[in-house]
C-alpha cells in the first residue's frame, strides 16, 4: 500500500512539474504589455521603419520570446508588421474572422480607437503548438496604428 501511494504522489509531483515547465512556455499578460510597450517606445525614439524591420525578424528577442509576438496594424486594419507570419503584411484583415466568427483585428481597431489601448480575446494558431488556442492580444494605439502582442491561454 505505501509504494502504491508513493507512485501516485510521484506521478501527480511529475504532473505538477510538467504544468509549470509548459506554463513557463507561455507568455504572460505582463509580458505581453511590457513588449507592447516596448515597441512603441522604440517608434517614439527610432521610428516606424526600423521598428517594423526589428518586428520582422525573428532573431529580434526584444520582439519575439516563447509565443510572444509583435502585430502591428493600421486604423483600417493593414497589417503594417507582423512578427509571426510576414505574409499578412499590407494586406486588409478588418473583415478578419477567427475560428468561431469573431472579427478579431475589427475588435482591436475599435478598442485602439476607443479606448487607446485594451485586451481582445479570440482564438489563433499557437506558433509553437501549431493548434489552434485561446488568445487575449493587448493592443495599444500609436499615432494612426495599434501595435500589440497576445498571450495564449
Amino acid at each position: 500500500m505505501r509504494g502504491l501511494f508513493g507512485a501516485a504522489a510521484l506521478s501527480l509531483s511529475l504532473l505538477a512539474t510538467a504544468g509549470a515547465a509548459q506554463a513557463a512556455d507561455k507568455g504572460t499578460p505582463d509580458e505581453a504589455v511590457a513588449m507592447v510597450k516596448k515597441a512603441v517606445a522604440m517608434v517614439k525614439s527610432a521610428g516606424k521603419e526600423k521598428t517594423f524591420a526589428a518586428i520582422a525578424d525573428p532573431a529580434n528577442t526584444t520582439f519575439h520570446d516563447r509565443d510572444l509576438y509583435i502585430y502591428v496594424y493600421d486604423l483600417n486594419g493593414v497589417a503594417l508588421a507582423h512578427g509571426n507570419n510576414p505574409k499578412m503584411v499590407g494586406k486588409p484583415l478588418i473583415g478578419l474572422k477567427d475560428n468561431e466568427g469573431k472579427l478579431l483585428i475589427k475588435e482591436m481597431v475599435d478598442i485602439a480607437k476607443s479606448k487607446g489601448s485594451g485586451w481582445v480575446d479570440f482564438k489563433w494558431p499557437n506558433p509553437v503548438t501549431k493548434a489552434v488556442e485561446s488568445k487575449s492580444g493587448y493592443v495599444e494605439r500609436v499615432d494612426d496604428f495599434l501595435i500589440g502582442s497576445g498571450i495564449y491561454k
